[in-house]
This record gives C-alpha cells, structure tokens and sequence, in this order.
C-alpha cells in the first residue's frame, strides 16, 4: 500500500510541471525515483554456548577485562599484577558492582581479592555467569576476615564450582560504613587439567601462614605436600605444568632470627620418615665430603648439586634502595649459615634482572660474586640480564671444597662462578647441609602487598650415597 501511495503522488507531480512547460520558456524532465528496498533487521547474534568444564585443578585464570557495572569503565589497576597502594581502586559509594571477565571459559576453583585496608571486614558477594544473563552466587561468607596480614581467599566446593566466562564482585561497604578499596583481584580454576614434574616427598614447604599460633610461619610437610597441598596466594599449580612461589613483604617467618618472609622448599632426604629429626647430622641431612669421616657415615648423603628451571615473575617496587627488586631463589644452607645464596635483582627502572651469590663463612661474614649484572642500588640495565617472565635455568654444585653455581639463559648462554671453600670451615665437624628452592624476599620495608613470585618448572637435588 506505501508503494502505491509514492507511485501516485510521483505522477501528480510530474503533470504538474509538465503543465508548467506548455505554458512557459522551458520544459523539465521529472529525475527517476528509485524506490527504496525496505529494511531487514539484522537477525540476533546466536548465544555463544559455553559447556561446562570438567577439571580436577587449579591455577591462575587470565583476566581480559574488569570494569563496573553502572558505568562501564574499565579497571586495569585491579588485574594488572600489582599490590601496592600506588594500584588501588576505590568506589564512590559502599554499593558498588564490578565485572570481571575472563580471557576464556573456565571452572572456577578460587577467587582472591586484595583488600588496601586489612583493619576492617569488607562486606562482599561473588557471583559467577555464562552469559551476564543468569547469574550464580559463588561464595557461603560473605565477609572478609579482619586484621590480617593475607588477602583473602573465596574457596569453592564441588557442589558449588561453576563453569564461567564471567565474575561480579558486589561490593557492599566495610563494617565502618566506608567504602572498601580493593588493590588486586585474582581468579583460580581449570579449562583443563594440567600436572607438574615436580617430586616433592623429599621437601618441605615454608608458607608465611601462622594457622598454629606458634608465632612463626607453618611447614607443610613432606606427604602433605606431595599429597598435593596448594594454597593459591603462596603456593600453586600455573597452568603451563609449574609450581608458583609467591609471598607478600608481610607475613610470618621461620624464626625469630629470621629478618625475611618466605615461600620456600626445604631439602628433606628422610622422604618423610619422621624418626629422623630434621636437624644434626643423620639421614635427613647431607655434609660436604670434606667433613670428618663420622660425618659422611651418617649423612644421608654427601657432597650434591641442585638443578631447577624457573622465571621470575615478579619482584617488589617499594621500601628502601638496597631491597627493592631482590629475592633469593635458591640456596645451600648450613646449621646457621648459608654457604650460598642465590639472588636475582631487577630494579625498577630496568627491565631486565641481575645474577648474583653470597657466600657465607662459617660464622663470618659474606662475600658477594656477581654472575650477570651488578647487584648495585643504582645498577643500569644488564646487558645480558633476565627479564620478568623469562625462564632460566641454574645449578649449585658442590665438590669437596668447590663451590660451582652456574646460571643458562633460554639462548643456551652460560655464566659460571666458582668459590674455593678452602678457608670457609665447613669441612668442621656437624655441619650439615640441605638445599632451599623458591622465592625468600629479601624486602621488609616496602609496601605490605608488595611481593616476588616465581615459578619452577623443574628441581631436581642429587648427592652421592641418596
């Protein structure tokens, strides 16, 4: 009918001017009119079906996007691996919804977030969502803890896990009425199942946890471990088949004598045999072959090297000039010293990390070598350095009275330090040794949330007689 109607309309026009032409100096042509095709709307987009997922681990989940619900505007600082409070976010009300969504489809396992100020109970909801359509609450507290040193960690069942592209956090103020500050949000959980080569039944792991109230931080030990103990803000599975060692500035430490926080293996050749103490000279510990002959009879083994393949992830920014940017990731420590430690360094303004080691006498002092860079407050970037993220590869050997500590970049380049021990005294009678593998950080004046994180993708120790 609208066709028609333009049709006749077009003809009372064009008789009209031709009229026109009779009757003066010139004649016009009507222009053709093309009759427009009506629109089709576009057909809806078909609703991307996501299955659910069927995995029995858990590792970091990549984050693409955090943004607020009401205005849509994204939040890179609560995803971008930073916990300072230089990277926090803060809403304008107590009442406030944060989307998250992940880089791709996943069964959520864990979701962690850092709150800026651990003095007050930040009330929240978890909600977890295929299509941000339907939406599925996630969490049974709906509360942080309160005067904690540690973010806090939302676990899900079996019963409750749920297969997700996307995450709403709903924030509902602290228990003082303010609005809460967030500084970092993680989420935990599988698209696949992944495993590590790892064995662990001959370590022990230092977690900056105190869940025992001794005052110092927890040990998990051997069968608990390689029974598969994880907890995702200190120790966890990457989704690459390595184990992630994380640990904040704050935290619980192994002794009292102990200036530093930990996430750190501790050699056990007892294999979890616990009629051998964890101190002294027995089957649990290993001497230098230059120890006196008792010694070696009853070590559990003698002389050895450690080998491990790792990146470091990440390195703090914060506190004072001579520890920004310093963890130590691996190390042969003695009754009371450390005939080694190993250092990585990456300083703020260079992207790429220094190598170095410490060398400990007994009951003196330390003597620092370094193997790639310089360890340096003020150090420029090293030419060969290692960046973040990057993997390596190191071994600590030790021959008598050599010391070898090797480091071999992904290229195959080598970097070779070698200690004579001569004078050094550990070939003294009972002093036993066992190897250290993870991230130690050596910063504890920078900001709380400040951390190192590393992930090993082998450790292997060996001795002669284990």
């Amino acid at each position: 009918m609208q066709i028609m109607h333009f049709t006749k309309s077009l003809l009372i026009t064009a008789t009209i001017i031709g009229l026109s032409g009779c009757g003066g100096t010139s004649t016009a042509t009507a222009p053709e009119q093309q009759i427009p095709a009506p629109q089709v709307p576009a057909p809806d987009p078909a609703p991307v079906v996501i299955d659910d997922i069927a995995c029995s681990v858990s590792y970091p989940l990549a984050i693409s996007s955090i943004y607020t619900e009401a205005e849509s505007s994204v939040i890179p600082t609560l995803f971008d691996g930073q916990k300072t409070n230089n990277s926090s976010w803060q809403p304008a009300s107590t009442s406030s919804n944060i989307l998250i969504e992940l880089a791709e489809p996943a069964l959520l396992k864990q979701f962690i977030i850092t709150w800026q100020d651990l003095d007050y109970v930040h009330l929240f909801n978890v909600y977890a969502s295929k299509d941000k359509a339907s939406w599925q609450l996630l969490n049974v507290e709906d509360q942080s803890e309160k005067n904690t040193l540690f973010p806090d960690v939302i676990s899900l069942d079996e019963t409750s896990a749920e297969t997700a592209l996307y995450l709403k956090l709903e924030l509902a103020g602290t228990d003082v009425s303010e609005p809460s500050s967030v500084l970092e949000i993680e989420a935990f959980g599988c698209q696949e199942d992944v495993s590590h080569n790892i064995e662990l039944v001959d370590w022990y792991l230092s977690v900056p946890l105190d869940e025992d109230n001794n005052g110092k931080s927890d040990s998990i030990k051997e069968n608990d471990l390689a029974d598969g103990f994880f907890d995702p803000r200190f120790f966890n599975l990457s989704a690459d088949g390595g184990l992630i060692f994380s640990t904040s500035v704050s935290g619980y430490k192994t002794s009292t004598n102990t200036n530093y926080v930990r996430a750190e293996l501790r050699e056990m050749l007892r294999r979890g045999n616990t009629s051998y103490s964890t101190q002294g000279v027995n089957k649990n510990n290993w001497v230098f072959s230059t120890a006196p002959e008792s010694n070696l009879d009853n070590a559990g083994g003698v002389d050895g090297e450690l080998n491990a393949e790792l990146a470091v992830n990440s390195v703090t920014t914060t506190g004072e000039d001579y520890q920004i940017g310093r963890v130590i990731i691996g190390q042969i420590h003695a009754n009371d010293d450390e005939p080694v430690r190993l250092y990585y360094r990456k300083l703020p303004g260079n992207n790429l990390g220094a190598i170095y080691i410490a060398h400990e006498t007994l009951g003196g002092d330390d003597a620092y070598f370094e193997i790639i860079g310089s360890r340096s407050n003020s150090a420029s970037n090293p030419a060969e350095g290692i960046a973040l993220n990057e993997k390596f590869s190191y071994s600590i050997n030790v021959t008598g009275h050599t010391l070898t500590v090797k480091i071999i970049k992904a290229n195959g380049s080598e970097f070779v330090q070698t200690v004579d021990m001569t004078q050094s005294g550990y070939d003294a009678a009972n002093q036993y040794m066992y190897f250290k593998a993870g991230v130690y950080n050596q910063n504890n004046s920078g900001d709380a949330h400040d951390y190192v994180q590393a992930t090993f993708y082998r450790i292997d120790n060996s001795h002669d007689g284990y």
